[in-house]
């Protein structure tokens, strides 16, 4: 036999040869070896050879979450954030997309192909998937069903580093009582149980800010930051802006709060004026019920200035911490397809990833970025690069790199935007007289289709525009970031950070 045919040395002389045509000396024989393209892409493969995976223990977790942002709200938020600082968009590079370790993540809940918030944060902060519409309840369990749901309730995370002597955090824009934050620290058979006049009548089970508190009392929630002050206030009173509060049994939670030590904040004000790191708890609830879109913000602190507070805070505990960030409100401006505020706080979640990543280290450190689910948010071709995420989708220019400056037109002869949305209250489907559904596209021009308060058109009509299934992404640095690849189930997040926390 002739020695280079041999199968064995066949295959170890091509792999000599692949490696050594990834060579930068030879890479230059290449006529396209001076591309910006080709030598950034060389730099992404130095920086892949020269990542080295974190196997210490994990002094502190952080897991942010974007309510709502699966990849392609992700995609549009990528495009926005990189237009606003003066590029096509393509290119730009948010915090979370510079981590080495990234993976696709199945949605589902245990009941549902399209799954709510309430069993995706359940699966990150416990390790199991749940039904939809209950939190940190096992699936043997109906929705609402009080009596058995109280016997069958599972330990979060936030319990099991809180034994360890671990602080814990959990931030919101949406009501700290609402889905995602309330899987930090509560069990129930309905999410919609936010204050007592949700229990049902001869149900034993504690309501969610009721359970905040007790968390609390426990020593396992140290700091909470979000909206949904009124279900934490009797409904004889009324706060700081006026508004009364949801409350009918007389409990003002805020004061009981006060009474075990607790600083609590209403506003910009008072936030800034926090004792950060004395060991005592912070309760900080900056609406009656939602925070304010970032687009709309004043008088409350941004997800990036809580963020800071929260990590200065929990620093203090030598043991470390589990911080829990959402960025909910991305979900609620999906459901009334609304992208340009779903873009803003997109973009004000990146900020509060972006510090973060400056106020911790990632020997110590995971930081894990994700969303609990998509939407159904769609993206129209065929557009020019630069084409505004928010605007019309323009025609690609054959001489040039950005846009032409000219709108594609649909089969009506009519302009369409970048963004839509599969169903929902932008549909151009009207109620017609007799109960029926009809309609055509409007015409359309850039400066409408920019607005802030411009609703993306939509197919099927809906109230509130939906979830859907697909994937998410997870991005990850820092402790056994590594664990994250592929194709995974949500709730093997909870055991990634498990792990990280107890490795030895």
């Amino acid at each position: 036999m002739i020695l280079w045919r041999h199968p064995v040395l066949k295959s170890f002389l091509s792999g000599v040869a692949f490696v050594a045509l990834a060579t930068p000396a030879l890479a230059q024989e290449l006529p396209q070896a001076s591309s910006p393209w080709f030598t950034a892409a060389q730099e992404t493969i130095a920086a892949r050879l020269a990542n080295q995976p974190i196997t210490g223990r994990a002094k502190n977790v952080i897991l942010f979450t974007a309510d709502g942002n699966g990849v392609g709200t992700n995609y549009a938020i990528r495009l926005f954030s990189g237009q606003q600082a003066g590029g096509l968009g393509d290119e730009y590079v948010q915090p979370q997309e510079t981590f080495p370790n990234v993976a696709l993540v199945k949605t589902y809940s245990s009941n549902g192909q399209t799954p709510d918030s309430a069993p995706t944060a359940m699966a990150m902060n416990t390790g199991i998937k749940g039904k939809n519409g209950m939190i940190n309840i096992q699936d043997t369990v109906a929705e609402k069903d009080c009596v058995a749901g109280l016997d069958a309730g599972v330990k979060t995370f936030a319990e099991i580093v809180s034994e360890m002597g671990k602080s814990v955090g959990v931030i919101s824009t949406a009501r700290i009582t609402h889905a995602t934050p309330a899987a930090v620290y509560a069990r129930t058979a309905s999410r919609d149980w936010e204050d007592n006049t949700g229990i049902p009548e001869g149900c034993a089970q504690k309501d969610i800010a009721d359970q905040l508190i007790e968390q609390m009392k426990a020593g396992v929630i140290d700091l909470a930051l979000g909206g949904g002050r009124a279900h934490f206030l009797p409904e004889t009173v009324t706060d700081v802006e006026g508004k009364a509060g949801k409350r009918t049994d007389g409990r003002d939670l805020t004061e009981e709060a006060k009474a075990m030590g607790a600083q609590v904040v209403f506003a910009d004000t008072d936030f800034a004026a926090l004792t950060k790191g004395d060991n005592a708890p912070v309760l900080g609830l900056f609406e009656a019920s939602h925070m304010k879109y970032e687009a709309d913000r004043t008088g409350e602190p941004s997800l990036a200035e809580m963020t800071a507070a929260a990590i200065e805070t929990l620093s203090a505990n030598e043991e470390g911490f589990y911080l829990s960030i959402e960025a909910g409100r991305v979900d609620h401006a999906n459901h009334d397809g609304n992208a340009y505020r779903v873009l803003t706080d997109g973009k004000a979640f990146a900020d509060a990833i972006a510090k973060a990543v400056e106020m911790t280290n990632a020997e110590d450190t995971l930081i894990i970025v994700t969303a609990d689910h998509e939407h159904a948010i769609s993206f129209n071709g065929y557009c020019g690069r630069g084409s505004n995420i928010l605007g019309l989708c323009m025609k690609e220019d054959g001489a040039g790199t950005a846009h032409s400056g000219e709108p594609n037109l649909a089969a009506d002869g009519k302009p369409y935007t970048v963004i839509g949305y599969l169903n929902g209250a932008g549909s151009v489907l009207v109620e017609q007289a007799d109960k029926t559904y009809a309609g055509s596209r409007p015409d359309l021009t850039e400066e409408q289709a920019t607005d802030i308060d411009y609703l993306q058109q939509a197919l099927i009509p809906m109230s509130s525009e939906t979830h859907s299934g697909e994937d998410v992404a997870v991005y990850a640095r820092g402790p056994w970031a590594h664990l994250f690849g592929g194709t995974i189930e949500q709730n093997v997040i909870f055991h990634v950070m498990r792990h990280a926390v107890t490795a030895e």
